[in-house]
């Protein structure tokens, strides 16, 4: 990237401001340039520049000083939290937030892990690429059962665009006509391993509605020319991807959106600005600018623009709402609802099970594929369902053969025992719940009274909890995956129910929802607030429920359809 992208001072008034730079912040960067607007990205963090930037790629463990394995020292003092997450590994660090300079507070009895990675490109650069469309099953269960609001859309108003960032960001998978889970366009799959497809034929079987498929994801199994043109080619299927990829093989905004953006002359950056608040004007009821604080040497400035996205993340958007106070917003910017930071939800990954399957000697996997197979909500329905609990989950997992690492609890010595710990081990199985959360008002962040971070900016407070309707489900997903290992003839199964706090699986959604009805929601249908019309939200904190899906392709969806709306706005001059 030219060193002229960047900013630090601007008196220009742009056309479009984007807080973030991850999956919704590049979307909007983009679409905002290629329709010709003069747009700002601001982001918290350091710049990231693809390839050069990505210190960890290619580094073997064995070549890695620590084995890969954060000194726990370091751990303790700056990544308690980060180092939950899966991706965290001394090859990765240096993507996560520091504990110690993003502190939050949580309530009594309350847990959330909250991951963050700030830096240019977000967690885009983290994330782990599943990419599925929500259903009008997702998208009226609110509506069918009564927890939460109605999502003010169906699956129409989105099909369109979920084709349109599939076919840019390229996703593999394969075409099922499930009703639960619509198709999308595709990539070709990656391939099944021989034990998966005797799996897949059990599971299909034996349990009428069920399908076992292979994971949908940003990768780039067979680039089109579209990608090509991007400079990225081919997967490799080297599965390290959280280190950054050079080949740009898997859809992030430094692979993607950031060079599309960038190429239009319309973009400038502006890092190491930490979003205060947003600048409120009483007379013309709009926001005007942005308040940020230098990430370094901690002084202030401001931006300016006509159009404001927020694109920081669930939480991250939420903080700077709650911290925008005004004689007409004395409660957060935008929240005459008063759901502002209301109805938090993350999706439950506590529950799962696995086991050795016999036989396939014969058989193994060329490379390290990126992805696994996924076993779609089969209890998408109230009345396919007969059970204590609303909503359902999806199961992913996959197979693999025991390799010496996997084996290094063995007890042995000498020649033989090398030997067998050269050779390929035992095929395993797993299935791992991916269960939705209800929409619950009590489960909520709010601005701590008294405590901030180094910045000055109030810390969050975060009061978020399982219910029993998460318990009953994960109790109930582990039986079902034991039922359907046992079928496929596994043996030494064993399941699993934990208590892993919401949080941990990245997918935090819900704080400042979309609705038709003003006093019940903070944003419209084209996540444009109610109160101020220039003002978008297109993260997950526009969501009404958390579905069972990932929700990072409908990230996308959302947010190139609201600029698409909000473009259409301005030209016509109501914004």
């Amino acid at each position: 990237m030219s060193e002229d992208l960047y900013i630090k001072e601007s008196s220009q008034v742009f056309d479009a401001i984007v807080i973030g730079s991850g999956i919704t912040g590049g979307w909007a960067a983009k679409e905002f340039c290629e329709r010709g607007f003069k747009t700002l990205m601001i982001e918290r963090g350091r710049i990231v520049e693809h390839r050069k930037d990505y210190i960890g790629e290619g580094k073997p463990t064995w070549e890695q000083p620590t084995r890969a394995v954060v000194d726990n020292l370091l751990v303790q003092q700056q990544y308690k939290v980060q180092q939950e997450c899966y991706a965290f590994t001394d090859a990765t660090k240096h993507f996560f937030g520091n504990d110690r300079d993003l502190p939050y507070n949580t309530a009594k009895d309350s847990t959330f892990s909250w991951i963050r990675a700030n830096q240019l490109g977000g967690k885009s650069l983290l994330w782990h690429r599943q990419s599925y469309r929500l259903s009008d099953h997702d998208l009226q269960a609110n509506k069918l059962d009564g927890y939460g609001n109605d999502w003010p859309i169906r699956y129409k108003d989105l099909a369109s665009w979920y084709s349109y960032v599939e076919i840019h960001a390229g996703i593999s998978g394969s075409a099922e006509g499930l009703e639960q889970l619509p198709d999308s366009e595709y990539l070709p799959p990656f391939e099944m391993t021989v034990p998966e497809l005797a799996i897949k034929a059990s599971i299909e079987k034996n349990f009428p509605g069920r399908k076992m498929i292979m994971g949908r994801t940003a990768h780039l199994t067979k680039p089109t020319e579209l990608h090509l043109s991007q400079g990225r080619v081919q997967c490799q299927a080297r599965n390290e991807c959280q280190k950054g990829c050079s080949f740009g093989a898997y859809f992030s905004t430094q692979s993607s959106t950031l060079p599309a953006a960038a190429k239009t002359g319309n973009l400038h950056i502006a890092p190491n600005s930490v979003v205060h608040s947003l600048i409120y004007d009483e007379s013309s009821q709009r926001v005007k600018g942005v308040r940020v604080i230098d990430n370094d040497d901690l002084s202030e400035r401001e931006y300016y623009g006509k159009v404001i996205f927020l694109c920081a993340s669930t939480l991250g958007s939420t903080q700077i709402m709650l911290n925008s106070k005004s004689k007409s917003f004395p409660d957060g910017i935008a929240n005459s609802s008063g759901v502002l930071g209301h109805y938090l939800m993350d999706h439950n990954y506590n529950a799962g099970a696995s086991g050795d399957v016999p036989g396939y000697e014969d058989e193994y996997y060329r490379g390290r594929r990126p992805s696994g197979i996924y076993v779609p909500n089969f209890q998408y329905e109230p009345k396919r369902a007969s059970k204590k609990y609303l909503r359902g989950y999806a199961f992913s997992g996959g197979a693999h053969r025991e390799d010496w690492i996997d084996r290094t609890h063995l007890d042995g010595f000498g020649e033989e025992f090398k030997r067998t710990l050269s050779q390929a081990g035992t095929w395993k199985f797993g299935l791992n719940a991916n269960g939705e959360m209800l929409p619950r008002y009590e489960n909520q962040v709010a601005l701590h009274a008294t405590l901030k971070d180094k910045w000055g900016i109030p810390q969050l407070d975060i009061n978020c909890r399982w219910s029993d309707n998460e318990n009953l489900m994960m109790e109930d997903a582990a039986l079902e995956a034991e039922k359907m290992l046992k079928k496929a003839g596994l043996e030494n199964i064993s399941s699993y129910v934990t208590q892993r706090p919401p949080g941990i699986a990245i997918h935090e959604v819900g704080t400042a929802r979309m609705g038709s009805d003003p006093a019940t929601s903070v944003l419209n249908p084209y996540n444009q607030c109610h109160d101020i019309d220039n003002l978008f939200v297109t993260d997950g904190a526009s969501f009404c429920s958390s579905a069972w899906q990932n929700p990072s392709l409908t990230f996308m969806a959302l947010t190139v359809r609201a600029v698409d709306y909000a473009a259409r706005e301005m030209q016509q001059g109501r914004i």
